[in-house]
């Protein structure tokens, strides 16, 4: 049997895509297996020019590999991935690879490299981004993992990720789980990413009675700007799309209720655990949610609202404060991201570069956008920085965006126009640069009802009041 190079388990339309781009690359041998071999010898057949060796078993399979014996499992997560996992390691090595190259929960992934290690082999966590365009043509790639795997694997996957600006969209993100982790947030970021277009599209809409058509070429505009990036090409081409069977605007035909995959839940769930506020991307999962519930939306259907009507006095303008809006909401998003990617990294014990996290995801994944580049530079300068949006780049853009941002936001609100991300976005802006917030009533209220202490802001300790009527007593209390 001939030897190859790499491994690739489970041959649905991304295993496929991406054992085909490996295949692809000069110098690559590519084993290829599926629980059902007519799946396997189907692609052998479909894609002769590619160097695939079939294999029926997981011995075979095995005996396939080139040492160190390296697979990526492309299988749907959860038990399925376990099963492949425990399958692999029963034939495979001391010093052999095994890559997840799915959607898995970063925990998950955790649990699963230690039990692996605990038998000599190394597992890798990888993150790949670009949907099955992506795994065919060059992905963005996130791995985790260990060094000795990624003396290994660093070359195959630098082989076949997406470039950008001359440099390979993939690096080793950090130990077991981070991998996992940083593309989680990635997804995230993508959930706020699109609804913030998606709330764009529909001001514009409802101010400016635009057809779909003509908001496409006001995305085409945009994207030849700071907002050029892969997601506002893509809703260019979505809103220019005539229905066949209809005539009308695709757009108009396709129903209103958005789905998900669970990746944007897991962020906001993370976030949440790590104490690490994601708003904007938590109201675009809530946003598909509120979509998803037909019944509820239909029995409110008849409720209430602003007794005028949205009218837009100067459509031009407004366009272009939505668009001021759209580039600070995103910043805020990237933002809100990094900030859970810190955050991990400190909860995990993970030296994540976040410099050249933007990097890798300049090309090849969803959320591929030109300001990444700001962000690599904003942390190149300070690799320290307590938040992105506090760098002086978008320091600067957020002020000359504002002003936009907050008529955006109003006048949605007085009309009627739900913008959840917009707003969210802009509320947690201000709370960050707030000198005092009302949290101080919050924190007399938890000590009122419950006696949970609270600190002051003229003396150091921890202090409770044994509160009766207008009259108080103030007791420090003993921390320890």
């Amino acid at each position: 049997m001939a030897q190859a190079s790499i491994g690739v388990v489970g041959l649905a339309v991304m295993g496929s895509n991406l054992a085909r781009n490996l295949a692809s690359r000069e110098g690559n041998t590519v084993a290829i297996f599926n629980r059902t071999f007519e799946k396997t010898e189907s692609l052998a057949t479909a894609h002769p020019e590619a160097e695939f060796v079939t294999t029926g078993t997981y011995e075979e399979f095995a005996a396939s590999l080139s040492k160190p014996r390296t697979a990526i499992i492309m299988v749907q997560a959860g038990k399925g991935t376990d099963a492949v996992i425990d399958a692999l390691t029963e034939v495979f090595e001391p010093g052999d690879i095994i890559v997840d190259g799915g959607n898995a929960l970063y925990t998950d992934t955790i649990r699963r490299e230690r039990d692996v290690r605990a038998k000599g082999i190394n597992f890798v966590g990888a993150g790949i981004s670009g949907g099955e365009e992506g795994a065919l043509n060059g992905p963005s790639i996130m791995p985790g993992g260990s060094a000795e795997a990624w003396e290994t694997l660093g070359p195959i996957l630098r082989s076949i990720a997406a470039i950008a600006e001359g440099e390979p969209c993939v690096t080793h993100v950090g130990t077991d789980g981070a991998g996992h982790f940083v593309k989680m947030i990635h997804n995230g970021i993508e959930y706020a990413d699109m609804q913030l277009i998606a709330e764009a599209y529909d001001l514009i809409r409802q101010g400016t009675g635009l057809t779909p058509a003509e908001i496409a070429e006001v995305f085409v505009e945009w994207n030849t700007g700071e907002l050029e990036s892969y997601l506002i090409e893509i809703t260019a081409e979505v809103l220019k799309q005539v229905d066949a069977k209809t005539g009308k605007p695709l757009v108009d035909v396709i129903l209103d209720q958005a789905g998900s995959k669970g990746t944007g839940v897991w962020t906001v769930q993370t976030a949440l655990d790590l104490g690490v506020p994601v708003s904007g991307i938590a109201e675009a999962v809530f946003a598909r949610a509120v979509s998803s519930k037909p019944a509820q939306r239909a029995a409110a259907a008849n409720l209430p609202g602003p007794s005028t009507p949205f009218v837009v006095a100067d459509k031009e303008a407004f366009i272009e404060d939505v668009r001021k809006a759209l580039y600070a909401s995103k910043i805020i998003a990237y933002s809100q991201g990094f900030d859970a990617i810190v955050a991990g990294a400190e909860q995990y014990g993970w030296d994540i570069k976040k410099g050249d996290i933007a990097k890798i995801w300049r090309g090849g994944c969803i959320i591929r956008a030109r300001f990444l580049n700001r962000i690599t530079e904003a942390y190149a300068e300070n690799p320290g920085l307590v938040a992105l949006v506090t760098a002086p780049y978008f320091t600067d853009a957020i002020a000359g965006t504002q002003d936009a941002w907050r008529r955006v936001v109003a006048s949605a609100a007085q009309s009627g126009i739900p913008t959840p991300a917009f707003s969210s976005s802009l509320a947690y802006y201000d709370g960050l640069r707030a000198p005092r917030l009302p949290a101080a009533v919050v924190q007399g209220q938890r000590d009122f009802f419950g006696a949970h202490t609270y600190k002051r802001v003229d003396m150091d300790g921890t202090f409770h009041t044994l509160w009766s009527g207008d009259r108080t007593e103030v007791s420090a209390v003993d921390s320890h």
